[in-house]
């Protein structure tokens, strides 16, 4: 039995499933989970001492790779002062800053966790608009809040139904959904709900049902719609912010949101989330005005140094983001060309990709459902053997950092030629 192994046993008797967050169980590819003790650049290291190219990076943030020398010292100087005060510090203050001038928004609140943002942002929606429902889209995840837990119910005019037990069936009820890449169906939602949308949420680019691109106009009509009924529109850019571009993915498409919403990202992979947004709208959040938000560890010094850190190199290294630019269509290239011999979509914005299994292109949730799961099981696998680290599921997404080099793009593809 491998150390993960027994890791695993020892942890099922003390965690459920044996992990923290579901999807690291690893039990949709029938196999148990990879306990990793380090990792450097691109690559990590698991309790076997195992070596991996890593497309997780921590699911998204550590797109300097991991133990980026800068960012570790800003920790290590960090920590010598304190871990945490639960009180203003000049660096919180810096962040912000730093935030709004790379983003564009006017104002923005430090919180723990991308959970947390958008919890929050919904929050702020509602306090400013009088209005209570939200629209949101079939496959998008905005963290595990009870609204938000969510899929489709039996018509798209319809409320949710909860996707969790414990949700109140009157707090999915306040949550519709509405079709990824389907503006239609938005206004739908929008006519049968007059005056009652607070906000229309929604990931710039869908990359929890795997990677799915909006469609030429589908932001741009978003934020039409949103304007022309009096909603407000939210960005969850947890996975977008930062990486597709200095500004996220308000700067690579175009399209201002209202409220934006923020991850790990800004933190160097530490947790750490934000919210922002106008003026306007942010002077809503306590203590100037009604809408309540607190939190202990908000603005925790440790974090915003190292996301402090990461995000001057990422503004000042324009760069990082046409290399990773390259090597994403690279990648996405030979993934299309090795996996020829089976139906495949190998879906890509940027730095982020996802392989779906299936014959027809993935636009939205439905597609994306039709992918063939046992042959992603085979992926996964084969890719472990390979020495190569991705997620377990088929609806997540592959990350690339500035760490991995042209050799590591074409080990990926190379192994993929021997597993199919």
């Amino acid at each position: 039995m491998t150390r993960s192994e027994t890791l695993f046993a020892a942890a099922q008797k003390v965690l459920p499933g044996g992990v923290n967050s579901p999807v690291r169980a690893c039990r949709a590819v029938g196999t148990y989970p990879r306990f990793l003790e380090k990792g450097k650049g691109s690559h990590v290291w698991d309790a076997d001492g195992n070596e991996y190219i890593d497309l997780i990076c921590s699911w998204g943030p550590l797109i300097l790779g991991h133990c980026n020398e800068e960012v570790e010292q800003a920790v290590l100087e960090a920590v010598k002062n304190g871990l945490s005060f639960g009180a203003p510090t000049a660096i919180e203050v810096e962040m912000a800053e730093l935030v709004c001038q790379m983003t564009g928004v006017e104002m923005v609140r430090m919180v723990n966790s991308g959970t947390e943002a958008v919890m929050s942002a919904l929050r702020l929606a509602r306090g400013a608009t009088g209005r209570s429902k939200i629209i949101k889209f079939a496959g998008c995840y905005h963290g595990h809040s009870d609204s938000m837990l969510v899929k489709a119910g039996s018509g798209a005019l319809t409320g949710g139904a909860p996707d969790s037990a414990g949700v109140p069936a009157e707090i999915a009820g306040d949550t519709l959904t509405a079709s990824y890449n389907d503006l239609e169906s938005v206004r739908r939602l929008l006519e049968v709900n007059p005056a009652q949308v607070a906000a229309v949420i929604v990931e710039p680019v869908a990359a929890n049902m795997g990677v799915v691109a909006p469609q030429d106009g589908f932001l741009q009509g978003l934020r039409a719609l949103c304007d022309e009924f009096g909603s407000l529109l939210i960005f969850d850019e947890v996975i977008t912010g930062f990486r597709l571009a200095p500004g996220g993915a308000q700067e690579y498409y175009g399209v201002r949101a209202d409220l934006v919403t923020y991850g790990k990202i800004i933190g160097g992979g530490m947790p750490v989330g934000a919210y922002g947004g106008s003026r306007e709208l942010m002077e809503q959040v306590a203590p100037l005005g009604p809408v309540y938000q607190a939190g202990t560890l908000s603005g925790n010094p440790v974090a915003m140094g190292a996301g402090l850190v990461q995000l001057r190199i990422l503004q000042s290294r324009p760069e990082i983001y046409r290399v990773l630019e390259r090597r994403g269509a690279t990648l996405q290239a030979g993934l299309q060309d090795a996996l020829r011999n089976v139906p495949v979509q190998v879906n890509r914005v940027g730095s982020i990709l996802t392989v779906f299994f299936t014959d027809v292109p993935v636009t939205g949730y439905e597609q994306a459902k039709s992918s063939n799961l046992e042959t992603f099981k085979r992926w996964y696998l084969g890719l472990l053997s390979h020495g190569v680290y991705a997620a377990p599921s088929q609806f997540e997404a592959m990350f690339l950092s500035i760490a991995h080099t042209d050799d590591e793009v074409e080990t990926i593809v190379n192994a993929a030629k021997e597993i199919f």
